[in-house]
């Protein structure tokens, strides 16, 4: 890449043009309104199962505390019971989804390599 000490949108512009015709850009396909949803219902999915997991080592740190407030403990276990019907849902509706689409093993496979890129699995988020 030409690299220059005087910035100017006109060199910005040749060397965007050089590296154009030097490159395949690949063209940028959309996804589809059901790619798109499955997309936000994973992303959601994954900030849940990481608040699930919050309160439950929040749970597990006032019982091991000792005599914990037995509001605090409510609350958390209310939390924990409403994010369960939240991610249990979610997983319903993207069965569905997958299902009613017939988007099969590709889309699937697709949102799996997302989740990896964002160490989804790796961060030991569990159920």
């Amino acid at each position: 890449m030409n690299l220059a000490k005087a910035k100017t949108y006109k060199s910005d512009a040749k060397a965007i043009c050089e590296y154009a015709i030097l490159n395949e850009v690949p063209i940028y396909s959309a996804f589809t309104e059901g790619q798109s949803e499955c997309l936000q219902l994973f992303r959601l999915l994954d900030s849940y199962l990481k608040k699930r997991t919050a309160t439950k080592n929040k749970m597990h740190g006032a019982a091991v505390l000792g005599l914990p407030s037995k509001f605090v403990f409510r609350s958390l276990r209310r939390n924990r019971k409403h994010l369960d019907k939240e991610i249990k849902g979610i997983e319903e509706k993207l069965l569905s989804l997958v299902k009613q689409n017939q988007l099969g093993l590709k889309i699937i496979c697709f949102f799996i390599n997302i989740l990896h890129s964002n160490q989804f699995f790796r961060n030991g988020v569990s159920k």
